[in-house]
């Protein structure tokens, strides 16, 4: 696909991974919607992204109602949709047994909810407006791009909720990229290492410095626009399909 004749929808799009994405894409020609929660941020985004380019829509993605008016919103206002990237997503640090005592239940819910079943509404809803497309080169009627980690393989302590919510986006992006190959709609998956995000900017330096340590090569962050280059490339090349592709510089983590 040409990234001039994207029509995207991008969640979690007004900052981090998001923005890096709409950035790029936009910069291709293409157009973008981003849906995220930040109202604030928006417009600072659209603003840079420019409003013939990109507009903001607040959609909570774990909300099946609202996630599908505005996946129908966006098409109308694009006059199509051929793209979505699911970037939204939360930490949900804390230990199963804290010193305070077990996790409460809705932490755990609240990250799976975010992380996973938000991936899930998005993906969804983009297929059923994509599976109307007119087919492109090879029948191709769009892509779906999720956001998973590399804690989803090597979760750490006090990673178990956010561990078991990326590990999820894992396991779902084969089947769904084997359900959606008969309409044309390729899914694959992102797993980001230690990225330079807002997620990251939280933490006090002397940890940001160590977890830039901890990496082989090259020894630091990743860039946002690392992950959008990616993107960007996965929705170009049509032969990415059904898999999760690590950008991690190497980093294997450790247990704490």
């Amino acid at each position: 696909m040409q990234l001039a004749s994207v029509k995207a929808v991008i969640t979690g799009g007004v900052s981090g991974l998001g923005f890096a994405v709409a950035k790029r894409l936009v910069a291709a020609g293409a157009r973008v919607r981003l849906f995220d929660i930040d109202a604030e941020k928006a417009r600072a985004a659209v603003d840079e992204l420019g409003p013939n380019s990109a507009r903001f829509l607040a959609v909570d993605v774990t909300s099946e109602t609202a996630v599908a008016e505005a996946v129908g919103q966006a098409a109308a206002e694009m006059d199509g949709l051929n793209v979505a990237v699911s970037c939204a997503g939360i930490l949900g640090v804390g230990r199963v047994l804290g010193r305070e005592g077990p996790m409460a239940l809705d932490r755990f819910s609240g990250t799976v909810m975010v992380n996973l079943i938000g991936s899930f509404n998005v993906a969804k809803a983009a297929a059923e407006r994509m599976q109307g497309n007119e087919p492109g080169e090879d029948g191709e009627r769009g892509v779906i791009i999720n956001t998973a980690s590399i804690a989803a393989f090597e979760g750490q302590i006090g990673q178990a909720a956010y561990a078991a919510s990326k590990a999820g986006v894992v396991g779902m992006t084969l089947p769904m990229a084997r359900e959606f190959s008969r309409l044309g709609v390729r899914v694959m998956a992102i797993a980001p290492g230690v990225f330079h995000t807002p997620m990251v900017d939280v933490m006090p330096e002397p940890v940001q410095q160590a977890l830039a340590g901890s990496i082989p090569f090259p020894k630091r962050l990743g860039r946002s626009d690392e992950f959008a280059d990616l993107a960007a490339h996965i929705i170009e090349n049509r032969y990415f399909n059904g898999t999760v592709i690590r950008l991690d510089g190497a980093v294997r983590l450790e247990p704490k």
